[in-house]
Parts: structure tokens; sequence; C-alpha cells
């Protein structure tokens, strides 16, 4: 993306001048758009047209004795903000940082990376419903990145949130408690090909454990998740595969279990094409198994990009009703400025 506009801004570490001065920082805007077009086989669905705008600011500055500090906020569409994180790099550490909304922190992260050429099989304009891995990353939350203290290939990531479902609160605000998950924490690490005997191998895995509120006949435990997953590059091909499970703590739905795979391939340095498979398997007598398949193809030309997918969604919502089964078609030009 092209800069917008560059502001030179002290004022970005400015709420930091109790613990040290601050170097005068770079804070600069991005944007892009996104049109679509939605169409579902023996569906009636009004208007296909969609479009989506998001822009972002990106501030970096570093304190007198030597800390990192970043700045990112992203207004996703209606001019609502989506995403504001805060990070401090410490020498010799990593990162700390305190994140404000659907970012992806902790194992949410990996609710579904397996590799795709535009989004995930559930993702992509037709959903299945399907249930995914959270953590803590519902309020806001607090994770640290010791890079510095990892060997080369190792990644590991460890967030906590105080209230994992509690929304996100202003300067000197705290927010109320609006659902039934309380603190919890989230651990995730990734091992690269720098320190695996493959090259092209990544391994990754994570882990969560949220209280909950057990002040209900509905709620009888905390609610627990994990992931493991694998993806390989060779030449233009790159492979993935995963599983998640999830322990609700309900007395309802007990539990999710998904599992995710695909294959995309790098035609030539414009034009890739993948697919992408996830289903998932809800808890308890009678339930169907929600499924998603998606085929894909990008195309990119400067800074616009022509994507398209062929959906199939079976037992949407874990139903096996009429409707539960749809398939369609999602074509979308993305543009960044």
């Amino acid at each position: 993306m092209n800069k917008m506009s560059k502001l030179g801004v002290s004022a970005l570490c400015g709420s930091l001048a109790a613990i040290s001065a601050a170097n005068a920082g770079d804070l600069t805007a991005t944007g892009g758009a996104a049109l679509t077009w939605v169409s579902q086989e023996g569906a009636v669905t009004g208007n296909p047209i969609g479009m989506a705008s998001a822009v972002g600011f990106n501030g970096t500055g570093e304190l007198d004795n030597g800390w990192g500090v970043s700045l990112s906020i992203a207004i996703d569409d209606k001019s609502s903000y989506s995403n504001t994180n805060l990070t401090v790099t410490l020498p010799g550490m990593g990162d700390v940082k305190v994140s404000s909304g659907v970012s992806g922190t902790g194992i949410q992260r990996l609710d579904d990376v397996t590799p795709t050429v535009w989004e995930e099989a559930d993702g992509a304009g037709i959903s299945a419903g399907i249930d995914k891995i959270t953590g803590t990353s519902g309020g806001t939350t607090i994770e640290v990145t010791p890079t510095e203290m990892m060997p080369a290939g190792v990644t590991a990531r460890f967030a906590y949130s105080k209230d994992s479902d509690g929304g996100l609160a202003n300067d000197k605000a705290t927010t109320g408690v609006t659902g039934v998950l309380g603190s919890g924490w989230d651990a995730t690490l990734e091992l690269g090909s720098d320190i695996l005997p493959l090259d092209g191998l990544t391994i990754y895995a994570g882990i969560s454990q949220v209280e909950q509120y057990q002040n209900s006949a509905s709620i009888t435990g905390d609610k627990e998740e994990e992931v493991y997953g694998i993806k390989y590059a060779m030449g233009g091909f790159t492979f993935g595969y995963q599983i998640t499970d999830e322990d609700t703590g309900e007395t309802s739905t007990t539990g999710y279990e998904n599992t995710s795979y695909s294959v995309t391939f790098n035609v030539n340095d414009d034009l890739s094409i993948g697919y992408n498979h996830t289903e998932s398997d809800e808890s308890g007598a009678g339930l169907s198994t929600a499924e998603a398949t998606s085929f894909q193809a990008a195309y990119t030309m400067g800074g616009a990009t022509v994507r398209i997918a062929e959906i199939s969604v079976d037992n949407s919502g874990y139903s096996a009703g009429a409707g539960a089964d749809v398939s369609g078609h999602v074509l979308s030009l993305g543009l960044a400025f």
C-alpha cells in the first residue's frame, strides 16, 4: 500500500512520558477497499453487491531507554474501530502487546491458518456457521512474545485477559461483566524450518483455558481449547492440515472438534489457485457435521487483486434441515492505496 500521509508525532509516546521521554515517531496512514458479488444457487439473496473499506494507522517511536513503541489502529466499515494495538519492544526480551479489538491474539490467530489464496473455506462469503476457537480475545488482552529469548525458528506467545468477554474500555475506565467468561490465558508455539529438519516445514500448536462463572445450571466447568497444525511449502505448492478441539463447559453443547486442510499453488508471481476444506462436529445426539469446501483463485495487477471462490456448504449451523446445504460463487475486487 502507498502512504496516504506521514506525520511526525511526538504525541505517539506521550502517554508513556512518566516512564521515559520519547523521541518523535512516525504515523503512517494506509487504506484499501473491496467490492464483492455473491451469488447463491437456488436462493433469493437480494442485492449481491457488497463493499468493504478499511483505513489503518501505524505509528512507531523509540524511548530514550531503548524501548521501541508501536501503535496500530484499524478503522473498519462505517467508521468503527476494529483493532487497536499498543506494542512495547523490550531489548533482550521481546514484545509486550496490549490488544483491544478483534486482532487475533492468543489462540484465536490459529482458528484456521491452513494456507489460502484468499480466505479460509468458511470465510469467503458463504458461511457454514462453524464454531471456532477464540481463547481470551473477546476482552482486552496482554500478549507477550519473547522473541529474543527463543532460539531461531521458535515463536512462543503468551496471552492473558482479566475478563475474556468483557468488551473494550476507554482510558481511565473499566468494563462491566457482560457474559459468563472470566480471566483466562492462551499459549501458542510455532516451530519453523530454522529448527526443524525439513526446509519449508512449519508445526504449530496452542492451548487456552478460560474461567467461567458457574452461576447457572447451563455452565458446568471452564472453557478449554486446543489446536494442532502443520504446513509444508515445496516449490509453488503449500499444504496444510490442522485440528482444533473445544470443551465449552456448557450442559447443552459440550464441545466442538474441527478439522481443516488445504493446498495452494502459485502458478506465477501474479496468479494463485487453492482448495480449502473445513468441517466441524458438534457434540450432541442427532447433530450433523457442518462442512465448507472452497476452490479459489487470485490474480494481482499492481494494487488491484481479483479473487473468485466457488463454495459448497453442507449442514450449515450443524443442521440437516431444509436450506442447510448451500452453494454459490463469490467474486471480489480488492484495491490498495
